[in-house]
């Protein structure tokens, strides 16, 4: 019998909140199982729980969730695996451009920082020596 786990079962092994879980699957991330009365048991495979896993990898590295289902989703089709290595490389580069411009950004803010401490700190000095 195939592996199953509960929303619970994946939420405390993950550290996420059943919420969370329930928002992936209506990203379309997970594709739980429905059982009980009027369906409102979800029951997860070893599948759904490796998505999880890709799907938080991918939150990790700072993708979107529509990314992230994106290469998940080419995964789906095992047969040729270069153009599901091509997607994930442009997005990985599209990513990785984006965070260094933002830390371009961030540097320029930085330095404007800097700049304005030093003024405020050299005329802070020179009000508290008139004193």
């Amino acid at each position: 019998m195939a592996t199953t786990y509960t929303i619970s079962d994946l939420a405390k092994e993950f550290d996420l909140t059943t919420r969370a879980m329930r928002f992936y699957e209506d990203m379309g991330l997970l594709q739980p199982e429905r059982e009980g009365p009027g369906g409102r048991n979800r029951v997860y495979s070893a599948r759904d729980r490796t998505r999880l896993k890709l799907t938080l990898r991918a939150k990790r590295l700072g993708l979107s969730l529509t990314e992230a289902k994106e290469i998940i989703d080419s995964y789906d089709s095992p047969r040729d695996t270069a153009p599901q290595l091509r997607k994930f490389l442009d997005i990985l580069t599209d990513h990785r451009q984006k965070l260094q411009a933002q830390m371009v950004d961030l540097q320029a803010n930085l330095d404007e920082l800097r700049v304005h401490e030093k003024e405020t700190r050299m005329l802070l000095s020179k009000a508290e020596k008139s004193k």
